[in-house]
């Protein structure tokens, strides 16, 4: 099972050397991916009374310059997005961007997709935000193709390629995509497309259980193979001991998990983030975490 950990740049800001510093020094501990989440716009919260998401106060790198820079400044750490809000983006520039950032840093990114959910930022774009779930369907689709063949003649719903490609290619013919959310068809789309989910929602449990089972089983339904669809899952170490996050690592990987990912800064659901909010306090908190599961991962 991999280790890896999401940015807390809420926290430590976003200047490069932060950064920097934070990527060099959760692969020197031992961490094997870093991910960080994705967003466009953020809305002026003082004319919406009431919003408690994310506003504009809120800094947000583009996830694949940042990646670009980070994969100069490290050696094997991998990245994933958590997650790339894939409906609010032009589907071919996505996938010419992934297959960039995968050739460029040696073939250590994962693309983890949502649907997503501030409707703000799909005006802004100027995409639709009530059929992006639907899309999205079509739109992995569409970059899976992209990212296989030279050329590719494509006739969809939203989408029309009339004999044509994007240069380079990752080597490998594919970027792997990782569905973020808890929808049931989520689950269904993993099955059909996904190479992997990143679940938040369930701590070690029976419902953790029971919903892994069933993507298991739309994934054989699918005709494809359970054991080839990665599980991410997310952890945090706001709480409990050393102790009880080395028995929440072993239960994700008894239960079939091929990644956690420590998030030192969110805060919903079963999820409490760190009472400190500094650079030092953050790359402290690595170490400990590592400390404390490596040898149940």
């Amino acid at each position: 099972m991999e280790l890896g950990t999401l940015l807390p740049w809420s926290d430590i800001g976003g200047e490069p050397a932060v950064i920097r510093e934070y990527a060099q020094a959760a692969e020197a501990i031992g961490y094997g991916f870093l991910e960080a989440p994705d967003h466009v716009l953020g809305v002026n919260a003082a004319s919406r009374p009431g919003w408690d998401r994310n506003d504009n106060n809120d800094l947000f790198h583009d996830p694949f310059v940042l990646f670009g820079y980070l994969a100069g400044c490290t050696q094997k750490l991998g990245f994933s997005t958590g997650v790339l809000i894939l409906p609010q983006r032009q589907t071919v520039l996505v996938a010419k961007q992934a297959a960039c950032l995968d050739v460029l840093s040696g073939g250590r990114f994962r693309l983890g997709i949502g649907v997503g959910w501030n409707e703000v930022e799909f005006t802004g774009l100027n995409e639709n935000f009530h059929n992006r779930g639907r899309r999205s369907e079509e739109q992995v689709q569409v970059m899976q193709k992209l990212w296989a063949s030279p050329h590719v003649v494509f006739k969809g719903r939203w989408h029309t390629i009339e004999d044509a490609g994007i240069n380079p290619r990752p080597a490998s013919g594919k970027v792997p995509v990782w569905f973020g959310g808890h929808h049931d068809r989520t689950l269904e789309r993993i099955a059909k497309w996904g190479d992997g989910w990143m679940p938040n929602a369930y701590p070690p449990g029976p419902e953790a259980t029971e919903v892994l089972g069933r993507l298991r089983r739309l994934t054989e339904a699918a005709g494809r193979d359970p054991a080839q669809i990665g599980i991410e899952a997310w952890v945090s170490m706001g709480s409990g001991s050393e102790a009880d996050w080395a028995q929440e690592a072993r239960f994700w990987k008894s239960a079939g998990a091929s990644h956690i990912c420590l998030t030192t800064t969110f805060n919903r659901r079963h999820h409490k983030r760190l009472p400190g909010h500094t650079l030092s306090d953050h790359l402290g908190a690595l170490r400990r975490y590592h400390n404390a599961v490596a040898a149940a991962l």
